[in-house]
């Protein structure tokens, strides 16, 4: 199978080298010009539970440089997939599908828009990435599993066909016949934690110790599920001391969210397609949303902040 990731970050990279040691053709796309030619020169370093080794991967900053792909995996950040995927078109041949596997909801309707949504497929990943360097990654892929399905929930033979192909390099991945929920339990995890830290720069094992901070992700926790059921998703979480769990298990007292890592870097947020689609999906339906909409405010505030810091030249 031909495909091309769409962002490889440490995630992409992640997945996408399991596949290319799985015999598949990989395309690792990316703008980061020193990790593309790191990638290039001297192969992706790939650190796990294995050692560390060097895989010669495909890389590039030029979609045309791959040409249509049988599959395209999106994971750039959330607020840059409609620019990357007008950007990439060169990915997309008559029979190419569209994966999104990133964070948060509302990637397929975009993507949609795009390429079509007969196309689009979606997922949910629980593999795990960190980017030491321009070309250097650990990778976090035994035992950590990969959810994809169809929107309309029918197991087809296309879906079935890119399962095993992840399964068969090494990528425990399975095929649900309810997406909308599984994207919608992995929401809840996000949610849990993400803008909490986001706003109070503490790490996992700092967040988990503080009774009112908990207090706060779980009401964040019970409006999302309140939103999910008035839509009519079904999910596998049922309570939000679950989801608050959830979100912890496996994580190292000193992990920090993506999103407090972006506000360090001094970046956008994915809040919008997190916090910001539990308040969407409350006022679309008559759920109230407050304390989504509070945590959505106060990042909203912070990157504003930090942009003006930007602007004046100051330190971040």
């Amino acid at each position: 199978m031909k495909i091309a990731f769409l962002g490889a970050g440490a995630l992409g990279c992640a997945i996408g080298s399991a596949l290319t040691e799985g015999g598949h053709e990989t395309w690792l796309v990316d703008r980061f010009a020193a990790h593309v030619e790191s990638m290039r020169r001297d192969g992706l370093q790939v650190d796990d539970a294995n050692g560390s080794r060097r895989v010669k991967v495909r890389a590039t900053m030029n979609p045309a440089e791959v040409g249509a792909a049988d599959l395209v995996i999106v994971l750039v950040k959330s607020f840059h997939t409609d620019s990357a995927m007008r950007g990439a078109l060169d990915l997309v041949g008559p029979d190419t599908l569209v994966l999104s596997l990133q964070n948060g909801l509302g990637h397929e309707d975009v993507l949609s828009e795009i390429v079509g949504r007969e196309r689009v497929l979606a997922g949910k990943t629980y593999v795990g990435g960190v980017l030491k360097a321009p070309g250097h990654i650990q990778s976090g892929v035994s035992g950590k599993l990969t959810i994809i399905g169809e929107l309309d929930g029918r197991a087809t033979e296309r879906v079935r066909a890119i399962a095993d192909a992840f399964t068969g390099s090494g990528l425990a991945t399975t095929v649900s016949d309810n997406i909308l929920g599984t994207m919608w339990d992995k929401l809840l995890i996000n949610v849990a934690t993400g803008a909490i830290t986001g706003i109070t720069g503490l790490t996992y094992g700092q967040l988990y110790e503080e009774a009112v901070l908990k207090a706060t992700a779980l009401a964040a926790i019970e409006e999302a599920m309140a939103a999910a059921k008035a839509a009519g998703i079904r999910l596998s979480i049922n309570q939000a001391e679950q989801a608050w769990t959830m979100a912890a298990e496996g994580l190292s007292p000193a992990f920090k969210t993506s999103m407090l890592q972006s506000l360090e870097k001094g970046s956008v947020t994915e809040i919008d397609f997190i916090n910001g689609a539990v308040v969407r999906w409350g006022e679309r339906l008559g759920v109230p949303t407050p304390v989504n909409s509070t945590l959505v405010a106060c990042i909203k505030g912070i990157e504003r902040a930090l942009m003006d810091r930007q602007k004046e030249g100051a330190p971040a």
